[in-house]
């Protein structure tokens, strides 16, 4: 990278309680501005270990945000510190960013990009608004201003360069599924993931493996360590670095509904689909009605007898898994933010 390449400022948040998604999306943004002669620099003010690895491992540079997040003078910060890196587009990602937020950044000289998963930051001004969910449409966004560009639809979902060599390769759909991935977030602060191990656990089926892929910032993880001694079909691993070639191998998957289901649809992988937030139903819903996912219920409905019962049936149904697998191959292509960084950088 030189000095003079064109400059990315993202501005977003992880911890806990709002887990890893909007900073993995933006890393995906980055990364894609990167690979096509440009510096991205992320602005936080928080973050998990886990994060700020990934983003160090990219040749990044991360910018502490001392003011509250969400607030104007958190807004005054990103702004400043955009225009300092002569930025050209700030990105914003995160639910704690309002309709002033963006007003504070659209006073700087810098172009804005909100990313938005449900229509609730209104009145938009931002210069560019993505949504990449497949229930978004215009309505949503009535409220915005007339030259607000709307991006909308899984054809502009974030995935992360890693994932783009698997579009093309072919899934086997096994009579019997025998292969579960389990991935319920960066951080699943009500622990539904020891609720699908204890799932796991009762399943009858002949040649089960399944692996338990948990964030760095999961804060249970002793928990689930302790939950899976023993047993030698369930494999749990911390901050997998692996994740399409978990995905390629699996016959199917428990998901969170957030930005992961986007990379399963790219490798097509039949997956039931958990609700850990209000922002996952509409996502979760509207995937079952379309055929390419199962919803299986949010955090306060499921039980691991649930859990069990609903994995078991998709196991060993191989024409509803071949179904699904079809299409949800066909909702994703993995070049969203490839998409996205060429349309900034033709309106700079």
């Amino acid at each position: 990278m030189q000095a003079s390449d064109p400059v990315l400022m993202i501005r977003a948040d992880a911890n806990v309680a709002i887990a890893t998604g909007h900073a993995m999306r933006c890393l995906a943004l980055a990364q894609a501005w990167q690979d096509t002669g440009g510096r991205a620099i992320f602005a936080m003010a928080e973050s998990v270990p886990a994060i700020d690895a990934r983003i160090a491992a990219e040749r990044i540079e991360a910018i502490n945000i001392k003011e509250r997040p969400g607030s104007l003078a958190d807004a005054a910060c990103t702004a400043d510190l955009a225009s300092r890196c002569n930025a050209t587009w700030i990105v914003a990602d995160g639910y704690h960013f309002g309709s002033e937020y963006q007003h504070r950044l659209k006073h700087s000289a810098v172009k804005l990009l909100f990313l938005d998963d449900n229509g609730r930051a209104g009145p938009y001004v931002a210069d560019v608004v993505l949504d990449p969910n497949p229930h978004a449409d215009e309505g949503l966004y009535a409220n915005r201003q007339s030259y607000t560009r709307l991006l909308l639809g899984p054809a502009y979902a974030l995935l992360r360069r890693e994932f783009r060599d698997y579009h093309d390769r072919k899934r086997a759909i096994p009579n019997l599924g025998r292969k579960v991935l389990v991935t319920l977030g960066g951080t699943d602060p009500d622990d539904v993931t020891l609720r699908v191990i204890e799932g796991l656990k009762t399943l009858k089926i002949e040649g089960l493996e399944a692996v338990v892929v948990v964030g760095g910032g999961n804060p249970h993880f002793r928990t689930l360590e302790a939950a899976v001694s023993g047993k030698d079909q369930i494999r749990l691993i911390k901050d997998a670095s692996n994740m399409p070639e978990l995905m390629a191998w699996a016959d199917v998957a428990i998901s969170a509904a957030g930005s992961t289901c986007w990379e399963m649809c790219l490798l097509g992988v039949p997956t039931l689909l958990i609700s850990l937030a209000s922002h996952h139903f509409p996502i979760s819903q509207w995937l079952d009605r379309k055929g390419v996912s199962s919803d299986i219920g949010s955090t306060q409905q499921l039980s691991s007898q649930t859990i069990a019962c609903k994995l078991e049936s998709l196991l060993t149904d191989a024409e509803t898994r071949a179904r699904m697998s079809r299409r949800a191959r066909k909702l994703v292509d993995g070049t969203g933010a490839l998409k996205v960084t060429t349309l900034l950088k033709n309106q700079e």
